[in-house]
């Protein structure tokens, strides 16, 4: 999944944990590449990746913490396959049989659907220029001008994703082998499902697999049941229920420590590395536990003490400003340490093709079998070749259209602008598919960053925030889905799969997330109350972004009292942090903190730290017991909790559409002596 990290976490390493023996390979009978796009496979397809859309926008809408899904694609879309196909051959109809391609195929496609759900902006800078976000922010707040808004309707979301969503795919197409065969780049989370896929269609790993899916419908069956349970008790507003326990006590559930029963983040916890998930908390208790008790003593000093909770000329600007400041930090610093790897890589593979020998040494037999094995992936790839005149002519089409277009869906960006963007697009994407290629970082939401505050300094006050949040749109759905496409290519070349149909199956699924995405936004949308500040879907990053996008037009000038010296500690930690856990040994960096992860509490509070690092907890005395059985399970117990908490968001909302409330109010207090 294209996203960014640690907001999106990649997997390191395949559910499966047996390597592909080279002879199950030799043995595999390539279909051709329009065999390899089937009809059932893109059903399949627009069924999980309308699943994963309503999933993805669950956790953008609530904490903004987004797990990778790969593996989920690949091992439901071989779950329903199987399925299908097991039972038309109990009836006695004959089926194409399940190749490695058709669930490559699968994959790709829901990963570029729901990718959109993400790059899209549902969550970010999208709903940043609706008339919630405006009013949240203030109406007389400097530099928040009621003329920088426009609402989500489905119509011009759709439209946007269309205009914007397919230019990454054309950007890099001609680079495919430069970036695979030449470099070589690992895409580790691209290898690690290529892994997963192959074990599947071997016997041993289809047993496996088979008992991956039970426990993930177990899981989803259990998540689903305890999400409707938990709805009973939850009441009309947002302070009954489950979600609101006191876990802790009621002096803690006042700074937000509390456990919340949630499915969804304990199973973000087993996915999340653990350090991930120990960020987390460990900016939670920064954040929650001292530094906003802290500032608060000086109420009416630093600020005024009559304010409401969601003012930013108060305790909630530092909130806001803050996570902002350790974001860019974070951000800033791993965008210039991918260029400069990118650099640096790509000096090296030039020497060494300049230095190559002129002739080979002799290889034994085994070694031989990988050459060969490698050869026939090598022919496999390059087989179904992709023109570079319809790559260039894609973009260059599609640009023209986007550059006539856009300025009429947002009047403030001017045609040249959206040019400018498309003339420097295919070298960011570059640098980002490189990057993401080399270390699994995908860097979607700093490019987007990058864009949001160059074009809103460039179009000054009058309309900067809308132009510089369209242009972040614009830069993360370029930058993302070129990435995608490029781990997709790496996938399909380990399983044999034809570069054709990667690219057309990422198509189909870019077009299939240009609808599926806006329409399950838009059930969030119409069924509650996003970005309430007070409501589970907060929506975090609305507000985020049009501080940025006001920042980026109006300077420091709006922060309040002390906060711009607290930010600037706060930037240069997240430097020094990132710098730390790079220059020191391995032994002693996989214990420092990732600053990224730990902004994302300061900001929404920190139930959901506490919720993910349950999940760690459990994940780490699992291994502890039984170190096989958790590699084998835990991302499919993960999955299986995540998926049954997402399904039971549809009937939620359709119950919130026609206003059926939960019949019980589920309330803490304080007890009362008599």
């Amino acid at each position: 999944m294209g996203t960014e990290n640690p907001p999106v976490m990649e997997i390191s390493e395949p559910l499966i944990s047996e390597k592909t023996n080279v002879n199950d390979l030799e043995l595999v009978k390539i279909p051709p590449w329009k065999d390899q796009i089937t009809i059932r496979g893109l059903f399949v397809g627009a069924l999980l990746g309308t699943l994963f859309c309503i999933i993805t926008h669950k956790l953008n809408l609530t904490v903004g913490v987004i797990p990778s899904l790969n593996v989920a694609a690949g091992l439901l879309g071989f779950f329903f396959v199987k399925s299908w196909t097991g039972f038309l051959t109990k009836l006695g109809i004959f089926t194409t049989p399940f190749t490695r391609q058709e669930n490559t195929v699968i994959q790709t496609c829901v990963v570029a659907c729901y990718g959109l759900a993400f790059s899209g902006g549902f969550g970010s800078y999208m709903i940043a220029m609706d008339e919630k976000t405006y009013k949240l922010i203030g109406v007389d707040y400097p530099g928040n001008r009621a003329e920088d808004i426009k609402n989500p309707s489905l119509g011009w979301m759709i439209g946007f994703m269309f205009l914007v969503s397919f230019l990454g795919l054309f950007s890099l197409v001609p680079l495919r082998k430069i970036m695979v065969l030449d470099y070589k780049l690992t895409y580790p989370s691209g290898t690690a499902t290529a892994m997963l896929i192959n074990s599947f269609h071997t016997n041993s790993g289809a047993e496996l697999a088979g008992k991956q899916v039970s426990r993930l419908g177990k899981y989803l069956s259990i998540s689903f049941i305890w999400s409707c349970f938990k709805w009973f008790f939850s009441g009309v507003g947002d302070s009954c229920g489950f979600d609101n326990f006191p876990t802790l006590g009621l002096e803690a559930f006042k700074n937000t420590f509390y456990f919340d029963f949630s499915p969804t983040y304990i199973g973000c916890g087993l996915i999340c590395p653990h350090i991930v998930n120990c960020s987390v908390l460990l900016g939670a208790i920064i954040s929650w536990g001292f530094l906003w008790p802290f500032i608060s003593t000086y109420a009416g000093d630093w600020y005024p003490d009559n304010l409401g909770s969601n003012d930013f000329k108060g305790l909630y600007g530092y909130k806001v400003f803050i996570a902002i400041s350790l974001i860019l930090g974070d951000g800033l610093y791993n965008l210039i340490k991918i260029i400069a790897i990118t650099v640096k890589e790509i000096c090296s593979k030039q020497r060494k093709q300049i230095n190559l020998p002129l002739f080979s040494e002799f290889q034994d037999s085994e070694s031989s079998k990988l050459l060969m094995e490698e050869k026939r992936k090598d022919e496999t790839f390059l087989k179904d070749n992709i023109p570079v005149w319809f790559a260039a002519s894609g973009y260059v089409g599609l640009a023209a259209v986007s550059t006539a277009t856009i300025p009429m869906l947002f009047p403030p960006v001017k045609w040249y602008l959206v040019l400018i963007s498309y003339i420097i697009a295919p070298a960011l994407a570059f640098c980002n598919s490189y990057g993401t290629g080399l270390t699994d970082w995908n860097l979607t939401s700093t490019y987007g960053k990058i864009g949001l505050f160059i074009f809103a300094s460039l179009v000054g006050t009058n309309g900067g925030v809308i132009a510089g949040l369209a242009a972040c749109g614009v830069m993360m759905s370029i930058v993302s889905t070129a990435a995608d496409l490029m781990q997709d290519f790496k996938t399909g070349y380990l399983t044999l799969s034809s570069a054709k149909s990667m690219f057309v199956s990422q198509l189909i699924g870019t077009a299939m997330g240009c609808v599926i995405a806006p329409l399950t936004f838009w059930l969030y949308w119409t069924a509650f109350d996003i970005g309430s500040p007070d409501g589970p879907y907060k929506a975090p990053y609305a507000v985020i972004f049009r501080e940025m996008a006001i920042l980026g037009v109006r300077g420091f000038s709006a922060l309040p009292k002390h906060c711009l010296a607290i930010c600037c500690g706060f930037f240069v930690a997240a430097l020094v942090i990132n710098l730390l856990r790079d220059v020191t040994p391995k032994k002693i960096s996989q214990f420092i903190p990732i600053p990224m992860a730990m902004a994302i509490p300061f900001y929404i509070g920190a139930y959901f730290a506490i919720d993910m690092f349950v999940g760690t907890v459990i994940l780490f005395v699992w291994e502890r017991i039984n170190r096989k059985e958790a590699e084998d399970y835990a991302g499919a117990v993960a999955s299986g909790l995540i998926c049954g908490d997402g399904i039971w968001t549809i009937p939620s909302a359709i119950l919130s559409i026609f206003k059926i409330n939960p019949p019980i109010c589920m309330y803490f207090g304080p007890s009362v002596s008599s």
